[in-house]
């Protein structure tokens, strides 16, 4: 992986899981299992440090996935480890079906209305549970519906842009 190459949060480490260095981890990846699919992986405690994982794997437990790490057999290890978020490398994950896109693959492409108004730049996505939000920083921060082909019309990679019918004044 190149150091310059975008990085994918895909779950966190959130506690131990019996004695023998087990790990309880939150998957965000579809299904959660999938996590063990994309590696290496690079750890980030929340201190900073970061380090390089392979051979991670696992099974689903409740709504936690149970890790285990390579020469990792002890709890105190894994609680201290409590909080390190995984990535992996944007070119680790699978190429996106067509008119399919990762939300990492959005962020930072310019959004603009169908009447031409620059409203910014697409920050991130978040889920409601209803449908998907796009936020865009421009001139403010504005949040919009993430919903196809009624407020997106339309996502071009090649242009680097996202088209939205939106009123620019909400």
């Amino acid at each position: 992986m190149k150091d310059t190459e975008r990085r994918i949060l895909l779950g966190r480490i959130v506690g131990a899981f019996g004695v023998r260095g087990e790990i309880k981890l939150e998957s965000w990846t579809e299904p959660r299992t999938a996590i063990f699919h994309y590696q290496p992986w690079i750890l980030r405690t929340p201190a900073g440090q970061e380090s390089t994982l392979t051979g991670a794997r696992g099974r689903q437990s409740g709504k936690h996935l149970v890790a285990v790490f390579p020469d990792i057999t002890d709890r105190d290890v894994v609680e201290a480890m409590y909080g390190t978020e995984v990535y992996v490398a944007r070119s680790a994950l699978p190429p996106p079906k067509p008119d399919e896109y990762y939300w990492v693959d959005l962020e930072g492409l310019q959004v603009r209305t169908v009447d031409g108004v620059e409203l910014g730049r697409a920050s991130h996505l978040f889920s409601t549970g209803s449908n998907d939000v796009l936020v865009v920083h421009g001139d403010r921060e504005r949040m919009i519906p993430f919903v196809q082909p009624d407020f997106v019309v339309s996502v071009d990679f090649e242009a680097n842009l996202i088209v939205v019918d939106w009123d620019p004044e909400f």
